[in-house]
């Protein structure tokens, strides 16, 4: 009987001092809550990772423009990377405000963290397809391909040709006559494709673009056929330079159809319209709402469990 007594007097203690124990952390914890210094080092904490996305949010932003308007593959991969460490610290410190803000920020913070979350969520869509753009370059692409090796083949066809018109001085006058006027027609015409590439790779419109593929069918039928009718007026001394100037001409013209489809794609052109239009207005959306949310924030008031008349002292 005695030893039952002694257990249920242990249990008695036991559970008094789990109570008192409780007790003693739940003062502590609202102690805590309401120790002035404690509140506004947790308001600079919030405040402080406000700032820091906004920040992001501009880093972001300046390193998408820089690689969408950088010329060279290097730089444009340097700023993408950048742009991707910039929305990976956004997304750092997004997940640690979110975090805080619903284990002790009241319902109008949560409110607004809300409208945060989804102006970024919108923000972050057009930035993916942004840097996709950005990263294809592929009007880039077509102007060094159009500078490049499209620009050497032509020279090589202008070379075969003018060595043939060179060639043509013992030639009766008539057929002569002929023959300079239908290498100078293919030459011409070469450069006239070349003109006409330039312009339809900055282009926008596809219904410009189907205008200018319009003139380079009409430009590549007549080399084509100025082809076709010196390869009858030439003596057999000159067919091998005129095989030359044909084959760097289906080269070239390989490489126009390579030209036309990066032109096409578009990506630089579709990547600054973004950037100035939908990705300005989203950035700005992004940085109200964050603006919003720190002013909400830095209107919370201190509360004090200190009697009326005293100010909390700072340490």
């Amino acid at each position: 009987m005695s030893a039952k007594n002694g257990s249920r007097e242990l249990i008695w203690i036991g559970a008094g001092v789990l109570g008192l124990l409780l007790l003693f952390f739940t003062v502590l914890f609202f102690r805590a809550e309401r120790d002035p210094v404690a509140q506004i080092k947790f308001k600079e904490k919030r405040v402080a990772l406000v700032n820091a996305m906004r920040l992001a949010l501009a880093a972001n932003s300046e390193a998408q423009n820089s690689a969408v308007m950088s010329a060279g593959e290097q730089d444009l991969l340097s700023f993408a990377d950048q742009a991707r460490a910039a929305t990976a610290a956004l997304e750092r410190e997004q997940t640690e405000l979110d975090k805080l803000l619903k284990e002790r920020g009241n319902a109008q913070e949560v409110e607004l963290m809300a409208r945060v979350a989804q102006t970024l969520g919108d923000f972050q869509r057009i930035d993916k397809e942004l840097l996709d753009l950005a990263t294809q370059n592929s009007n880039r692409k077509a102007y060094r391909l159009t500078f490049g090796p499209a620009t050497k083949l032509l020279q090589e066809m202008d070379e075969a040709l003018s060595r043939i018109a060179a060639n043509e001085g013992d030639s009766p006058p008539d057929n002569k006559l002929q023959v300079l006027k239908l290498t100078s027609d293919a030459r011409i015409g070469a450069l006239r494709i070349q003109v006409v590439l330039l312009p339809h790779i900055a282009e926008e419109s596809d219904r410009k673009m189907d205008e200018f593929e319009a003139q380079l069918a009409t430009e590549d039928r007549k080399i084509r056929d100025s082809f076709a009718s010196l390869s009858s007026l030439l003596p057999p001394d000159d067919k091998p330079k005129l095989a030359i100037a044909t084959s760097k001409y289906e080269d070239f013209d390989k490489l126009k159809s390579q030209i036309i489809k990066l032109s096409r794609a578009n990506t630089d052109v579709k990547a600054v319209a973004l950037a100035l239009n939908e990705k300005r207005k989203a950035m700005l959306a992004c940085q109200d709402a964050l603006v919003a949310l720190e002013h909400a924030i830095q209107a919370e008031p201190i509360t004090t469990t200190i009697p009326s008349g005293r100010s909390p002292s700072m340490p």
